[in-house]
């Protein structure tokens, strides 16, 4: 295969995704001893041996690298035994787990982060006023936009698009439901208050940023990296921004911003369809996974 067959395959396989399938096949190789190819038994025992460890939803991930490496590699799909899929059922029944999802931001939250943060921009310290512009567009666009972690790291200031005192025009490139890579253009409106427009405009004016991507790494000298912030590192960055403000931050991750945004939206009357089409999600189970129920219990409430 040409080199540059092989790079165009690559660009379409998501970044994350390519990561997880790596670490899977590290695991199965590695961790368990198993050989590529492998039969469906084999699979069958690799899932009995971590059924009890590991979630339902990592082995289906598991189950999804092993999968795609032997439809690449042109050996038959050991993972399609019905044999595989009964034990997966049976490891669902038998060990149940409740799905872990990431603490949602509440607005309350978001504001007392970002006015800590205002104090910063005004520091004697080069790096300390870098980050705090940076992270206070980082959670403003994340937030308003409900934007997923590898989503905002993927972001590139030659596809935003500022009508000052208005609204941004985002260009997604490309994004988790979007397996075709056609891309999107997200609008998101100036606000009162907390408004991301205003913060991605004052985040590049202090980093003199004119091209590339939007959020990098800065060092302790106030140097900007030329790289994009590695998505591993976003939940990171969230956290000790809330450290710098003074807030308490150890509960959120990247995937906070999305299912804060759902949470406040629902509570202010969004309807479900004015939802998904906002966030994009495809379906009412997707939106349901993210929003916080706000449900009143009335005289019955402590």
């Amino acid at each position: 295969m040409s080199d540059s067959a092989e790079r165009y395959l690559q660009a379409a396989r998501r970044d994350s995704t390519q990561r997880r399938y790596a670490q899977a096949i590290e695991h199965f190789e590695v961790e368990w001893g198993g050989v590529l190819p492998a039969s469906s038994e084999n699979i069958v025992r690799y899932l009995a041996a971590y059924g009890a460890q590991l979630s339902s939803n990592t082995l289906r991930t598991h189950l999804a690298a092993l999968a795609q490496w032997h439809q690449q590699y042109g050996f038959d799909d050991p993972t399609k035994a019905s044999r595989v899929r009964d034990v997966l059922r049976g490891i669902q029944a038998l060990h149940p787990q409740p799905v872990k999802q990431a603490e949602a931001l509440q607005l309350q939250q978001l504001e007392a982060c970002i006015e800590g943060l205002d104090r910063q921009l005004s520091s004697e310290q080069r790096a300390v006023r870098l980050r705090a512009a940076r992270d206070q567009a980082l959670l403003l666009i994340g937030f308003w936009r409900a934007l997923r972690g590898d989503e905002l790291c993927r972001l590139r200031i030659e596809h935003i698009q500022v009508r000052a005192g208005q609204a941004l025009e985002i260009f997604l490139a490309s994004s988790k439901t979007d397996r075709e890579h056609r891309g999107r253009t997200l609008v998101l409106p100036a606000l009162k208050r907390l408004c991301p427009v205003d913060a991605y405009q004052h985040w590049l004016l202090v980093s003199g940023l004119h091209h590339g991507p939007v959020f990098r790494a800065i060092d302790r000298w106030g140097h900007v990296a030329k790289e994009p912030v590695n998505p591993n590192s976003l939940s990171r960055i969230l956290r000790l921004a809330f450290v710098r403000s003074g807030e308490a931050g150890e509960g959120y991750t990247a995937h906070s911003l999305r299912r804060g945004f759902a949470t406040w939206a629902s509570r202010n009357q969004w309807s479900s369809k004015a939802l998904m089409e906002y966030v994009g999600w495809r379906d009412v189970q997707s939106a349901l996974r993210y929003i916080e129920a706000d449900v009143p219990f009335g005289e019955w409430a402590r």
